[in-house]
């Protein structure tokens, strides 16, 4: 039986997988090498994708169909000098698979550039015509620097060298005059100590770059502990581990916030992190002639620090202040009004009434909470909103980490999608998605809830990296609303709010003791406005959202304003792009940064 025969019958042949995998692999090598844009596009679909991470390109960029996808890899060639291709041991092995609804072979490779070394996937499919194995897709990740390997594993230190080589200082003692910047000056400065801060000052710190992260509240982890009472995770623990330390397997499958906030608060100290607590950003200015930024910290009681970093990261989420919107007749209310940030528990409004102005995950999570301490509650809905069960529905977004360890594989075959093969890719979980919460949307539908599966039918997750909103991971309101529990009210029956409530365009009032303004937040440049002024903000342009490339715009790679960076996103996306951003910054200290593409 052939490879191809494989691919499209049930008897599994790795020999046969692994030969047909090599065979590819040294031609792309001896392709690559000649630079010959005709011997490497032979080796590919017509259709075909190449998605570069750092190692071609320095940046996230991506090529579609064989012409461009070869002649970009020619061309890159030249400088990033790619050789030793080959299939590593302790990886996953070449495999059979079904990617984006094709079935294919999959395979992992590393390879040596001139300045490091990378990994990434290639997966084939024969050709129609011929039968001979062709990819469809290929990505090249830069994961190493030449000689600045992260210090775990055989590259970890010694504790023994604590006290040669700091004359005489135990281990304690060096943390703290590490953390004090007393006598010189971080590198880098994070602002911000959730998953995002410190997940890349753990990556920076592996690498050897002085890293100081600042939070503003009192304790690491606070920035979870202080939302709302009934908050966990709503994706499963297993993909959401930080880089090098994964949660112990007894934590539960969805992580309570005051769990999860007192694990980043174990996780700084375990990974050595330089943190500075009750440490608000206040201003910040770059000095083109020092090349360094001046950045005042508001310690409170502690009073102003300066600091002159060479880097700064704001690593403050995708969401930085409440956004309050201008509602009419709201000023008038004479009940209490909450933003979802300053909203706790609901025990205190028992036996009351509360309307909540919005329909996303966080209106929907505060109206469960609501009502399980027996408070008449009402949601609001303005716009309309994707809706998705959290099991099974949401989960079908894990599946590549349903595939089993290591985790550094899956996190290598989720990077690899191209910005058109992840759409693609989440356009068939949709499908899915409609048919397991079938029933759950078509009751929605019947009370008037206005539904939506995103304007190219890619779902909540691409409206996530798109706006950061809009949707809501339903852990059970949804089954109120429909029994009617939990009310629904359209904005657009509204005149205006009053002193009672919510007053209707045919003259009725809902009433209500409490306000939850479910309405979101302003995003990252909102903190660029306010410490380092407008016109940062528009050289910046947005952060956040997807650009024309199909890539994030800012996050984790190189911005139009000199070594100021940006990092965001849930726990995973924390853990994996932290890498990249990590490198990037190492590469321009040793001065390695390549430049763009135009």
């Amino acid at each position: 039986m052939t490879v191809q025969q494989a691919l499209t019958g049930t008897a599994p042949l790795p020999d046969d997988i692994r030969i047909a995998s090599e065979t590819w692999l040294a031609d792309f090598e001896a392709a690559l090498s000649s630079r010959d844009a005709g011997r490497i596009g032979a080796l590919f679909h017509d259709d075909c994708h190449w998605r570069d991470v750092m190692a071609f390109t320095w940046d996230f960029s991506s090529e579609r169909g064989r012409a461009d996808v070869a002649g970009g890899l020619a061309a890159a060639q030249e400088t990033t000098r790619a050789e030793g291709l080959h299939l590593p041991a302790g990886r996953k092995a070449p495999r059979q698979v079904k990617r984006v609804g094709r079935d294919c072979i999959e395979a992992i490779f590393e390879f040596k550039t001139a300045i490091g070394s990378g990994s990434g996937i290639f997966r084939l499919i024969p050709e129609a015509e011929t039968g001979a194995m062709k990819a469809w897709h290929v990505s090249t990740i830069l994961e190493e620097l030449e000689g600045h390997p992260e210090r775990i594993g055989k590259n970890r230190p010694t504790g023994a060298a604590y006290s040669r080589n700091f004359g005489g200082d135990n281990w304690l003692e060096v943390r703290q005059k590490a953390v004090a910047y007393a006598d010189r000056e971080p590198t880098v400065l994070v602002i911000g100590a959730a998953q995002a801060g410190l997940s890349v000052a753990a990556r920076l710190g592996a690498i050897g770059v002085d890293t100081l992260v600042a939070e503003r509240w009192p304790r690491i982890g606070d920035s979870w502990r202080r939302r709302y009472h009934s908050l966990a995770l709503h994706n499963s623990t297993h993909i959401n581990h930080l880089p090098f330390m994964e949660f112990p397997p007894t934590y539960p499958t969805y992580i309570p916030k005051d769990m999860l906030g007192n694990w980043f608060e174990m996780y700084a100290e375990a990974m050595e992190i330089n943190c500075w607590t009750n440490s608000e950003l206040v201003s910040a200015r770059w000095d083109e002639d020092s090349g360094r930024w001046e950045a005042v910290l508001n310690r409170g009681e502690d009073g102003l620090r300066t600091v002159r970093p060479r880097h700064i990261i704001l690593a403050n989420g995708t969401s930085s202040y409440p956004k309050v919107p201008d509602l009419p007749g709201l000023s008038d209310f004479e009940g209490e009004v909450i933003h979802a940030e300053g909203f706790d528990t609901g025990a205190k409004w028992a036996g009351k009434r509360a309307l909540i102005i919005g329909t996303g995950t966080s209106a929907n999570d505060i109206a469960l909470d609501l009502h399980s301490f027996g408070v008449n509650t009402t949601m609001v809905q303005r716009g309309s909103t994707t809706v998705v069960s959290i099991n099974p529905s949401a989960r079908l977004n894990e599946a590549i980490y349903n595939e089993g360890p290591p985790m550094a594989d899956n996190d290598l075959i989720a990077t690899s999608a191209s910005p058109a093969l992840q759409a693609d890719a989440y356009r068939l979980v949709v499908k899915r998605m409609l048919e397991l919460d079938h029933d759950m949307i078509e009751g929605l539908k019947r009370i008037g809830f206005k539904f939506d599966i995103g304007h190219d039918e890619t779902g909540h997750q691409m409206k996530y990296y798109r706006r950061g909103g809009g949707y809501n991971l339903d852990a059970g309101s949804s089954e109120l609303l429909i029994k009617g529990e939990i009310g629904l009210l359209d904005y657009d029956r509204i005149e205006s709010f009053s002193p009672e409530g919510a007053r209707l365009k045919d003259g009725s009032t809902v009433p209500a003791d409490v306000i939850v303004l479910a309405t979101g937040y302003l995003g990252q440049s909102e903190l660029v406005r306010r410490t380092m002024g407008q016109a940062v903000v528009d050289r910046l342009g947005p952060v956040w959202g997807l650009g024309e490339d199909g890539e994030l715009n800012n996050i984790c790679r190189r911005t139009p304003q000199k070594n100021l960076w940006f990092i965001a996103g849930g726990l995973s996306h924390a853990r994996i792009r932290s890498r990249y951003l990590a490198l990037q910054i190492l590469a321009t200290e040793l001065g390695l940064l390549g430049p763009l593409r135009p």
